[in-house]
């Protein structure tokens, strides 16, 4: 009688955590932890500052050469150029690689005459393609976008093949028995339990879009952040380059938390640790 009537109180006092858990908000200890890490990285770089290292800047000096490129429009003009490249090659990316990753777990034929060509493209970073790019497409905005297309794709659609051949085959069966044609066992079935596997391939993607459209502004492009800290390598200016880092890195975390956030809502279903 004593264990039964402690059971409930114990089951009842692990729940909050168990909804947070499966909900994804952070705990207020979680929260805690963010902000102390913050704090020490904060501290850490001003520990470096004060290091000896020559030309280092400092939090302040960073902030303040923000402001100026605040003040004369020059890094939203960079952000926004960059954003447009991000943005662009980035959509195109998913937007063929999710079909086609489907594709080619759904029907064996298409992974077959898919697969060694996507194997053979994962081996060649998109940073090597970027010269041949510049040769045969020019020195315009298109070159950028592909090699960010590129990047992308190549993340999202072996996430999203992946995802599918990792379809537990019970539901599968199961679904069938039932009498679901391919068509609901693919909507279904398939889609929902892929999608993890897609949205973690996008989050991927997304950091693959931003090194590469820093790398593709650093050898050719009028504007951006890559671009930026080009010119600021020129004149040894390393306070604008910790700015453009800084903003390429907040920005990014943003956009990472949104496909978080968006993770959370469309894998509701799934127990979180």
């Amino acid at each position: 009688m004593k264990t039964g009537a402690t059971a409930p109180r114990s089951t009842a006092a692990e729940a909050p955590a168990r909804t947070r858990r499966r909900s994804g908000r952070p705990s207020p200890g979680e929260i805690l932890l963010s902000v102390g890490s913050a704090a020490l990285g904060l501290l850490a770089w001003i520990a470096l500052a004060h290091s000896g290292i020559q030309g280092f800047p400092g939090p302040l000096p960073v902030l303040k050469r923000g402001w100026d490129l605040i003040g004369d429009g020059t890094l939203f003009s960079d952000l926004g150029a960059s954003l447009r490249r991000v943005l662009t090659g980035y959509a195109i990316g998913v937007a063929l690689a999710v079909p086609i990753g489907f594709a080619m777990g759904w029907y064996p034929i298409v992974r077959r005459l898919v697969e060694p060509w996507l194997q053979f493209f994962r081996m060649v970073p998109p940073l090597a393609i970027i010269p041949l790019a510049i040769v045969l497409m020019g020195i315009g905005e298109t070159p950028k976008v592909f090699v960010i297309f590129l990047a992308a794709f190549l993340s999202s659609v072996v996430s999203t093949f992946q995802g599918v051949v990792s379809v537990d085959s019970t539901l599968v069966n199961a679904a069938r028995v039932l009498g679901a044609g391919d068509g609901r066992v693919f909507l279904g079935v398939v889609v929902p339990a892929s999608t993890p596997f897609i949205l973690v391939g996008m989050r991927i993607g997304l950091g693959a879009a931003w090194a590469t459209v820093v790398a593709a502004e650093l050898i050719a492009a009028q504007s951006g952040l890559g671009f930026r800290m080009q010119q600021a390598q020129l004149y040894y200016d390393l306070p604008t380059m910790f700015v453009q880092l800084v903003v390429i890195g907040a920005v990014g975390l943003a956009m990472d938390r949104c496909l978080l956030f968006a993770e959370r809502r469309l894998t509701g279903w799934q127990e979180r640790r």
